[in-house]
This record gives C-alpha cells, structure tokens and sequence, in this order.
C-alpha cells in the first residue's frame, strides 16, 4: 500500500491507497455536493448539513438526514455509495447499513448520518453539534 499525504488548508492529511492508482485530489466540498445531490434525488427528508471544520479532526462536514422506514434509509445509503464511487471519490466506510435505523458513512470529509425518524429523534445528533463556541458564549 502506498500512503499519499496532501496538504489542505494547513493541515496534513494521510490516507493509504491501493498500488495500482493514483491519489485524486478533490475538495470536501465537491463530496459535500455530490452527498446532498444524491440524498436529494434519494428523497431523504430533513437534510441537515453541519460544518465542523475546526470543531473535529473527524472531516469538514457532517450531514445529516431521515429515511421513512428501514427500506428507505436502506435504498438512499446505497445511492449515495453509489454516487460516491462513482463520483470518484473511493469507497466510504459504512456502520449500521443491515439493520437501517442509523446508517453511519465516512467518507473522510464529510460524514453522513442517515436516520429512521425516530431514531434521530431520539439521539439528536445535531443538536449536539450545532452547539455555540465557548467564545461565542462571551
């Protein structure tokens, strides 16, 4: 395995990748968009798209959205890695997709939550993230 390391916006950053290919440089933003086109046209309801960049070293982004029962969340999480591999983008890591009521994918700058309704409900991840800075408190 070779290792690339690119540099974005001051940080380094790493990633293995296979032999035989060549690193591809892309920036968050163009995963971002193919992530939201590809929920959009999934018809994934309550798209939420939170910036964490400065916030977590876990990516730029996390978006967040509602399937309406476990074959939905199930249909638009294999969109959306459709859409990714396709977009070049790699394959993403993926937690949750047999049972569908939270489907985790990672694709290393933008990380997608998708819920059953009230599974978001009751983790409210969003809340979470979308709390003030400390510095925004004073």
């Amino acid at each position: 395995m070779k290792l690339a390391i690119t540099l974005q916006e001051g940080r380094a950053e790493s990633r293995s990748e296979p032999k035989a290919s060549k690193a591809v440089d892309y920036a968050a933003e163009d995963v971002l968009n193919t992530v939201i086109s590809s929920l959009e046209d999934s018809k994934a309801e309550d798209i939420t798209t939170i910036n964490i960049q400065g916030k977590s070293a876990l990516g730029d982004y996390m978006v967040v959205a509602s399937g309406r029962s476990h074959r939905h969340v199930s249909a638009i999480c294999d969109h959306l890695l459709k859409a990714l591999k396709d977009g070049g983008f790699g394959t993403a890591r993926v937690e949750g997709l047999q049972s569908a009521d939270w489907v985790l994918i990672d694709t290393g700058d933008v990380i997608v939550h998708v819920f059953r309704p009230e599974v978001r409900d009751f983790y409210a991840i969003e809340k979470m993230w979308s709390l003030p800075e400390q510095s925004e408190l004073h």
